[in-house]
């Protein structure tokens, strides 16, 4: 079984993927963060590097669902399918022109044409993840990463709204494979019952797919 996690920045969606892996014994495949050198300019100036980054993330994450399709079973945190989510929005902030989006419209059309002649040609399962706005903000501050803080950058804050704002109706739109929704306000992951019950909500979803 191949399964995506998909979810707003802060989520806790990272955590998610890891554990389900451990849980199935199968191999994360991880948003590149760490080793990305386009974000952190990325932050400090969205006009200039806002193309770079969609085509560096785009790339990434082609090449991480090909080899995950290719395998038997996988977790991928974040997948191609999310991907236009945050280029579409850049393009709306006016960071990305209307010519580098059909530029980026037209590769990503060639790379989902590429994964139709795989012998699996989707995932199995969408886990997305969820929470409230604030919970959303509050993780982000939480977790430190410097150029993701939004104190004194309302224009950051307002963007973190409307990519949540989105993904709610991304989650709806999404049509690829069968899906499930996971309230991580509710079942806050730093607490081990919670583990356990929410890899039983997907455990119940993968025997019914089964």
């Amino acid at each position: 079984m191949v399964i995506i996690t998909a979810g707003m920045i802060g989520v806790g969606k990272t955590t998610l993927t890891g554990q389900i892996a451990e849980h199935l014994g199968t191999k994360a495949f991880f948003e590149p963060v760490g080793e990305n050198p386009v974000l952190p300019l990325y932050y400090k100036d969205p006009k200039q590097y806002g193309f770079l980054l969609q085509i560096f993330f785009l790339n990434k994450r082609f090449s991480m669902i090909k080899n995950a399709l290719a395998d038997d079973n996988n977790v991928l945190d974040r997948s191609i399918y999310e991907d236009a989510l945050f280029t579409k929005e850049n393009n709306a902030e006016g960071n990305i022109s209307d010519t580098e989006l059909g530029v980026y419209l037209n590769l990503l059309d060639n790379m989902m044409d590429d994964l139709q002649r795989l012998p699996k040609k989707a995932p199995d399962l969408l886990v997305y993840a969820e929470t409230d706005f604030e919970t959303i903000l509050y993780r982000i501050k939480k977790r430190g990463r410097d150029y993701e803080q939004f104190d004194n950058n309302p224009e950051l804050e307002s963007y973190y709204l409307k990519m949540w704002t989105a993904y709610k109706a991304w989650f709806d739109d999404y049509d690829v494979s069968p899906k499930i929704k996971i309230d991580l306000q509710k079942y806050d992951l730093e607490d081990p019952q919670n583990v356990e019950l929410v890899l039983g909500q997907i455990d119940n979803a993968l025997t019914t797919l089964r």
